[in-house]
C-alpha cells in the first residue's frame, strides 16, 4: 500500500486481577461496553479495578487513571456508573516517570475533582507488585497492536520470505484446538474460584467491620446508660441536698421567732412582777425567782433542741456532698474507660485490615506515594509532615521550606523596603538538593549571600 498510518496518541483501559493485568482493549471497545453491545461475563458479579492509560506513539505511558468498575450478574457494566475518565486525565496531578517523564497521575489519594475520589483506588508500590510497572510492560509488549514509531525498521529480504504449501493454510491443528479448550476451562474454573474467594473476603470484612460498630454501639450505649442514671443519682442528690437546706432555714427561722416569742413572754413576766412588787416585796422576789428558772429553762432545752437538729442536718449534709464527690469521680472513670474502649477498638480494626492485606498508602511531594506500615501509623499522625521528611532522609524544618518553595517557587529574599523579592526561580523537585539562601533566592541575592558569607 501506498498510503501509511501515522503513529499517534492512544487511549486505552486495562483490567487489573489478583495476578496482574487481566485485559486489555482500546477506549472505544470500553464505551462500546458500557453501552451495552457486549458483555463481559468473566466479570460476572465482580468489583473489578481498572485503569485508563494513554499511550504514546513509542509505547510509553503518558495519563493513567485507576478507577473502579462494578459488573452484574450477566457481565454488564453498572449503567449508573459515569466517570469521565479523558478529563481526570487531563486535570491530574504529576505522577512517577514511566520513561516519558512524569506521567498525569489520578487515583484515591491524589484526584483532581473531589467527588471522585471513591470511585478511584491506589495502585501498588509494593517491591515485585508495583501496578505501575506493570502497565509499563504492559504497554510495552504492545498486545493491543498499536502503531509504534520506529525509524530503525528495515525491509525483509525476499530470499528470506518463506511461503507454506497452499494445503496448509487453512488447516487447524486439532492438538492445538484441545489444549485452548482445555486452558480455557482450566481458566473459567480459576475466575470462579477466584470471585467467590474475594466475595468471601469482602463479606468477611464487612461482616467484622458490622461486629466491631456493634460491639462499639454496645459500649458506648452502656456508657450513656450508665451516666444517665449517675446523673439522674446526682440530680436527686441536688434536690434532696436543696430540700434540707431549706428545711434547715425554716428551722432556724422557727429558731428565731420562738426566741421572739419567750422574749415577749419574758418582758411580759417581768411587767407582772413590777405589779406584784407594788404589792410586796418578799412575795415578787419569790415570784421573779420562780420565773426566771422557768424561762431559762424553757429557753436553754429549747436551744439545746435546736442545736441537735442542726448538728445532725449538717452531718447529713456533709455526708451528702461526700457522696456528690464519689458518684462525680466515678461518671469522669466511666467516660475515660468509655474512651479507652474506643479508641482499643479503633486499633483492633486497623490490625485485622492490616491481616487482610491492607495497605496504607499516603502521598507527600518530594517523597511520592508511602507505603505506612501499622506500627507507624500512630507515628505518622502525630506528625505527617516529619515522617514525610525521614523519608527524604532530610530534618522537618529543611522539609517544611523546601514545601514552601515547592509550592511558590519565587525569591525570598527582602527588599531594602522589607517587602519579598518574589522573582519567579527554577524549582528544586528534592528535598535533599534544596539549601535555605540559595535554591530559594535568584541569582541577584544569591550572589548578594555569597558576597556577606565571604566579608
Amino acid at each position: 500500500m501506498s498510503m501509511q498510518n501515522k503513529p499517534q496518541m492512544v487511549e486505552a483501559v486495562m483490567f487489573f486481577s489478583e495476578r496482574g493485568i487481566c485485559k486489555q482493549m482500546m477506549f472505544p471497545e470500553f464505551e462500546a461496553l458500557l453501552d451495552g453491545v457486549v458483555n463481559m461475563p468473566e466479570f460476572a458479579d465482580e468489583q473489578m479495578r481498572a485503569v485508563f492509560v494513554v499511550i504514546n506513539p513509542r509505547l510509553l505511558v503518558r495519563a493513567a487513571v485507576f478507577f473502579f468498575l462494578d459488573f452484574d450478574e450477566d457481565g454488564r457494566p453498572d449503567k449508573g456508573w459515569n466517570i469521565p475518565l479523558q478529563h481526570l486525565a487531563e486535570r491530574a496531578g504529576r505522577g512517577p516517570d514511566l520513561g516519558a517523564g512524569p506521567i498525569r497521575l489520578a487515583c484515591r489519594s491524589q484526584c483532581p475533582v473531589s467527588w471522585h475520589q471513591m470511585h478511584l483506588w491506589d495502585p501498588s508500590l509494593a517491591p515485585g507488585q508495583n501496578d505501575l510497572v506493570l502497565l509499563r510492560d504492559a504497554a510495552k509488549r504492545n498486545q493491543l497492536g498499536l502503531l509504534v514509531e520506529d525509524d530503525s525498521a528495515q525491509a525483509v529480504v525476499a530470499e528470506r520470505l518463506q511461503v507454506a504449501s497452499e494445503d496448509k493454510w487453512y488447516a487447524p491443528d486439532p492438538a492445538k484446538e484441545v489444549a485452548d479448550q482445555l486452558a480455557q476451562k482450566m481458566d473459567q474454573e480459576h475466575r470462579a474460584k477466584t470471585a467467590q474467594l474475594i466475595q468471601q473476603q469482602r463479606l468477611r470484612i464487612t461482616s467484622l467491620t458490622q461486629q466491631h460498630e456493634d460491639e462499639l454501639a454496645k459500649l458506648k450505649l452502656a456508657g450513656e446508660e450508665q451516666s444517665k442514671n449517675l446523673q439522674a443519682q446526682l440530680h436527686g442528690l441536688h434536690q434532696a441536698l436543696r430540700q434540707q437546706e431549706e428545711l434547715n432555714a425554716n428551722l432556724k427561722a422557727q429558731l428565731a421567732a420562738q426566741a421572739e416569742s419567750f422574749q415577749s413572754s419574758r418582758e411580759e413576766m417581768m411587767q407582772q412582777l413590777r405589779a406584784l412588787e407594788r404589792h410586796g416585796r418578799t412575795e415578787g422576789d419569790i415570784l421573779r425567782a420562780q420565773l426566771d428558772g422557768e424561762m431559762r429553762a424553757k429557753v436553754a432545752a429549747a436551744v439545746a433542741e435546736y442545736k441537735e437538729q442542726v448538728a445532725v442536718r449538717d452531718v447529713e449534709l456533709a455526708y451528702r456532698n461526700e457522696l456528690d464527690a464519689q458518684l462525680q469521680a466515678e461518671v469522669e472513670r466511666l467516660k475515660r474507660e468509655r474512651d479507652t474502649f474506643a479508641s482499643q477498638g479503633s486499633d483492633q480494626v486497623l490490625e485485622r485490615l492490616a491481616k487482610l492485606g491492607v495497605v496504607f498508602v499516603v502521598y507527600h511531594p518530594g517523597a511520592g506515594h508511602l507505603t505506612i506500615a501499622l506500627q507507624d501509623v500512630a507515628r505518622y499522625q502525630d506528625n505527617p509532615m516529619a515522617y514525610a521528611a525521614s523519608k527524604c532522609f532530610v530534618s522537618e524544618e529543611q522539609y517544611r521550606h523546601w514545601l514552601a518553595h515547592y509550592q511558590q517557587p519565587s525569591c525570598d529574599a527582602r527588599l531594602p523596603g522589607g517587602e519579598r523579592c518574589a522573582i519567579p526561580i527554577d524549582r528544586v523537585d528534592t528535598p535533599s538538593r534544596f539549601t535555605l539562601g540559595d535554591s530559594n533566592c535568584c541569582a541577584r541575592h544569591k550572589a548578594s549571600s555569597r558576597l556577606r558569607t565571604v566579608s
